[in-house]
């Protein structure tokens, strides 16, 4: 297991734990007693560093090298997906994936970010900073979902769009905001989820939908902590101030009126019961796919029209 620094009582409870584990496994002594106190203590440890974490550290678990990533979750909650490569213009942008699963026999067309299990991965996904192409293929399978009449899943997970020359070449702004035009009128039912980090125009380019859910240890903003400390300070050495003032996590998106409600995670986070995680999330999937369902394709559009006209606050002088 992987520690994070607010995490490091845990970390000692835990080889505590295993040594009595092995104990047991070795000998004859009976240690039940004790491994149950320790379990309890875990337990009770936890909830007390997770009733409290503070932006920053959300921002850290979002970021926790153990914890499931868009294709793991697609993989559980689906039978038979098949996933579509290729924009059909430039090429196959690896940090964006999509295709076709089925939920209970309902077809749907997941897209969402990947960033990769290891090192190699990570720079096979380039991160899960997807280039114009991406896009380009997100909106094609977006546009393929409208023409048969599949719901769009979306599952971001970006620490942001890739900032490369290359990408600015393609027209990396242009791709992301056809995006959100195409979305906002697509005639087909499109719920979001930010599984990790919703960085930027990275994630807006597949997060305009008719409803928009975050888990619980995630978070959502223009900008990173790390960048808008260098903007701000010239450094990063103010990233945890930053956290704090962009309110950034699921309870203050929530409260803006920004997304529509919070997907709660097992206690200490996603990576700690991933199996748990995506039943919840496919669970919680079904049911707002099957409500919107009910709508018809102009209500819908409608609807969508009127929840993003509503964000924010302005006078007209």
């Amino acid at each position: 297991m992987v520690f994070l620094e607010f995490e490091q009582p845990l970390e000692k409870l835990f080889e505590q734990l295993e040594k009595f584990q092995q104990i047991e496994s070795e000998g004859d002594i009976d240690v039940s007693d004790k491994i149950k106190e320790l379990e309890n203590k875990i337990k009770n440890t936890r909830k007390d560093i997770y009733s409290n974490l503070s932006g920053w550290q959300k921002v850290q678990l979002s970021r926790h090298p153990e914890r499931p990533y868009t294709l793991y979750y697609i993989e559980q909650i689906t039978k038979k997906f098949v996933e579509l490569h290729g924009d059909r213009r430039f090429g196959d942008d690896k940090a964006i994936v999509g295709g076709i699963g089925r939920i209970n026999g309902q077809p749907m067309v997941f897209i969402g970010q990947q960033k990769g299990v290891n090192t190699k991965m990570r720079q096979y996904r380039n991160f899960g900073m997807a280039n114009p192409e991406g896009y380009r293929k997100a909106l094609r399978l977006m546009k393929m979902a409208e023409r048969f009449n599949y719901p769009v899943v979306c599952l971001i997970d970006t620490p942001g769009a890739y900032p490369g020359i290359e990408a600015e070449e393609r027209g990396q702004a242009e791709a992301i905001a056809r995006n959100l035009f195409e979305m906002a009128q697509l005639k087909v039912p499109i719920v979001c989820y930010i599984i990790g980090e919703g960085a930027s125009g990275g994630a807006l380019g597949i997060g305009l939908g008719d409803k928009v859910f975050m888990l619980e240890n995630t978070w959502y903003s223009v900008i990173s902590p790390e960048s808008c400390s260098s903007i701000l300070w010239r450094s990063w050495d103010h990233k945890e101030t930053a956290a704090e003032q962009l309110k950034l996590t699921a309870d203050h998106m929530l409260e803006f009126g920004l997304i529509d409600d919070i997907v709660k995670e097992p206690l200490g986070g996603a990576h700690t019961d991933p199996e748990k995680m995506a039943k919840t999330l496919r669970t919680h999937i079904k049911k707002e796919i099957a409500a919107l369902q009910e709508m018809s394709s102009e209500e819908l559009i409608a609807h969508r029209l009127e929840k993003y006209s509503k964000m924010g606050e302005f006078d007209i002088m």
